[in-house]
C-alpha cells in the first residue's frame, strides 16, 4: 500500500527525492500515481499533459520517499512549451537522489528516448529504467530491445496495474540506503577526527540533549494556511504563483490553459506556513474541448474546496466577466474566504488596453475616470455584489507591484477565519440589534432567544428562535451585516442557521 500526502518542492530533513522522467505519453503521471497512493497528477491519453513538476510524498516499507513527476521531455525540442517543460524538469533532475526514467514497452526506441538516457547517465545520478505498460509475464520480452539505452537497473512495470512497481521501489530504497549510510559513515569519521570521542552535549532536566531538545522544537509542524489561486485562463495566476512565491515554479506563456495540474509550493513568512496553490484556468463548460482541460477545470474546484483561502484573480484590463462572478460563486459557496486580486493594473494606469472590444460597462468607467481605483472598486463591488466582505488588492504580479500587499490580507483573512466569539458577547449583540429595521413580511419574523457560534473556518452562528420558521433572506442579510459591523469578519462568508427552541 501507497500512503500519501501533498507536500512542497522544498526538500525536508531525511527524506530523499526520486525523479520521474521521460518522454511525452509514456506513463510517467500513471506511475506517479501509483507511487503516491492518489490521483495528484491528471492522466490521460493526450500526449503532454502535464506540465509543471509535480511533488508527492510516498511510504514504502517503513521508508518515507519524497516523488517528483515532471512534463514530457523532448531535449532538442525548441517551442516554448516543451522548453519550459524541460527548464522545470532539469529544476526536479537537481534535487533528485535518484532518477527512474519511464519509457513505452509496446513502442519501438526513438532518438529522444537515446538522447535522453544520454543526459541522465551525465548527471551521476542512480538510475533506473521502468520499462512501462508491461502487463503480464507474456509481454516480459517487450524489456529486451531497451537494453540499448545503456541503463543496468532495468524493470518491466505496469503503471496501471501495478505489476513490477514494488520490485522497482525496493530497488531504488536500496540504493539509496546504501548511499545514505556511506555517507553518514563518512561524516561520523569527519566528526570524530574533529572534536575526538569525549566531547557530548549539554544535557536538559529530562536527560535528553539540548541539542535534540532545540531540533525538536524547531521541527514542531506549523499551522498551515492553504491558499489557492483562482480565476479564468490567462489573467496572471501562473504569473502571480512565481511573484509570491519568489521562484519560477510555475511555467508561465501568453498562451490560454498553460497550467493544467495543480500547482503548489510552500512559503514560510513570519513564522507561519502558507501553502500557494495555481489552479488551471476555470472555463464555461462549452469552452473545453480536450479531455485534460476538462479535468483540469474538475481538478481546479477540488483543490478549491481544500484550501482556507481563495486569491481571486481578475484581468484588470478586462474587468469582471460573467466567468468571474461564477468563479466567484464556486468560492462563496464552498464557504472559502475570499481576497480580490487586481491583475495587471500597471496596463489600466499606463493606458495599454486589450485589442479586444471593450464592452459597454468598461467604455463607460473608462469615460468617467480611467484608472482610478476607487472608481474601478465600485464597479466591481456592484459586479460582485456576494462578495461585499472580501478586500480588494490592486497588483502586477509581473513587476511585483503591490504583491507585497497580499500577505498581510492573507494573515489578517486567515484569523478572521478561525475568529471565535463567546456566547455571552453574541447574546449582549442580540439585545442592541434593532431587528425592527429588517425589511421582513410580518409573517415570518421570529423572536430570536439567544445566539452562539458553533464553528469557525467558515464562522457559523446559530440562532434559537420561537418557532420552527426558516429564517427569511432579507432577515438573514440583515443579521450577518450587524455581526460584520460588530465583530469584523474580514474576508470570510458567514453562515446562520436557526433551531426552534423546544
Amino acid at each position: 500500500m501507497y500512503n500519501s500526502t501533498n507536500i512542497s518542492s522544498k526538500a525536508e530533513a531525511g527524506i530523499r527525492t526520486l525523479a520521474i522522467v521521460g518522454r511525452p505519453n509514456v506513463g510517467k503521471s500513471t506511475l506517479f500515481n501509483r507511487i503516491v497512493g492518489s490521483r495528484r497528477a491528471i492522466v490521460g491519453d493526450e500526449p503532454g499533459i502535464t506540465r509543471d513538476r509535480l511533488y508527492g510524498k510516498a511510504e514504502w516499507r517503513g521508508r518515507q520517499l519524497r516523488v517528483v513527476d515532471t512534463g514530457g521531455i523532448l531535449p532538442e525540442e525548441k517551442d516554448f512549451i516543451p522548453a519550459e517543460i524541460f527548464r522545470q524538469a532539469r529544476v526536479a533532475l537537481d534535487g533528485a537522489a535518484a532518477i527512474v526514467m519511464v519509457v513505452d514497452g509496446r513502442s519501438e526506441l526513438a532518438s529522444p528516448d537515446l538522447e535522453l538516457a544520454r543526459l541522465l547517465r551525465r548527471t551521476g545520478k542512480p538510475l533506473f529504467l521502468a520499462v512501462n505498460k508491461v502487463d503480464s509475464e507474456k509481454q516480459s520480452g517487450l524489456i529486451d530491445d531497451f537494453h540499448r539505452l545503456g541503463i543496468r537497473e532495468m524493470y518491466g512495470i505496469s503503471a496501471e496495474h501495478g505489476r513490477g512497481v514494488d520490485d522497482l521501489l525496493d530497488a531504488v530504497l536500496g540504493v539509496l540506503r546504501q548511499e545514505r549510510s556511506t555517507t553518514e559513515g563518512a561524516e561520523s569519521t569527519e566528526e570524530h577526527g574533529a572534536g575526538g570521542g569525549n566531547d557530548r552535549a549539554p544535557r536538559t532536566e529530562n536527560g535528553s540533549s539540548k541539542e535534540t531538545s532545540e531540533a525538536e522544537s524547531r521541527s514542531e509542524p506549523a499551522y498551515e494556511t492553504k491558499v489557492a489561486i483562482i480565476g479564468h485562463p490567462n489573467v496572471g495566476k501562473s504569473t502571480l504563483l512565481n511573484a509570491l512565491t519568489a521562484s519560477d515554479r510555475a511555467i508561465v506563456s501568453p498562451i490560454p490553459g498553460t497550467t493544467r495540474d495543480a500547482v503548489d509550493e510552500v512559503v514560510e513568512r513570519n513564522g507561519r506556513r502558507l501553502r500557494f496553490i495555481d489552479t488551471a484556468g476555470i472555463r464555461r463548460r462549452g469552452k473545453t474541448h480536450l479531455m485534460a482541460e476538462k479535468l483540469s477545470v474538475v481538478m481546479a474546484r477540488k483543490h478549491l474546496e481544500a484550501v482556507d483561502i481563495a486569491l481571486l484573480v481578475i484581468d484588470a484590463t478586462e474587468g469582471v466577466s460573467q466567468l468571474d462572478a461564477a468563479i466567484a460563486g464556486y468560492a462563496h459557496e464552498s464557504g472559502r474566504s475570499v481576497i480580490i486580486v487586481v491583475n495587471k493594473w500597471d496596463l489600466m494606469i499606463s493606458g495599454a488596453q486589450k485589442t479586444r472590444r471593450p464592452s459597454k460597462a468598461m467604455r463607460m468607467r473608462e469615460s468617467r475616470r480611467p484608472g482610478d481605483q476607487a472608481a474601478y472598486e465600485e464597479r466591481l463591488r456592484y459586479d460582485l455584489k456576494f462578495l461585499s466582505y472580501a478586500p480588494v488588492v490592486f497588483i502586477s504580479a509581473k513587476s511585483g507591484n503591490g504583491v507585497g500587499k497580499v500577505f498581510p490580507l492573507i494573515e489578517e483573512v486567515s484569523l478572521e477565519r478561525r475568529k471565535r466569539i463567546s456566547t455571552a458577547q453574541m447574546n449582549r449583540f442580540i439585545e442592541r440589534v434593532d431587528f425592527e429595521r429588517a425589511s421582513v413580511p410580518l409573517r415570518r419574523r421570529v423572536k430570536i432567544l439567544y445566539m452562539t457560534q458553533a464553528s469557525v473556518a467558515p464562522p457559523t452562528f446559530v440562532l434559537f428562535t420561537n418557532r420552527p420558521v426558516k429564517l427569511h433572506f432579507a432577515y438573514q442579510r440583515f443579521l450577518e451585516n450587524r455581526i460584520r459591523e460588530a465583530f469584523g469578519f474580514l474576508g470570510t462568508p458567514i453562515r446562520i442557521k436557526n433551531k426552534a427552541r423546544t
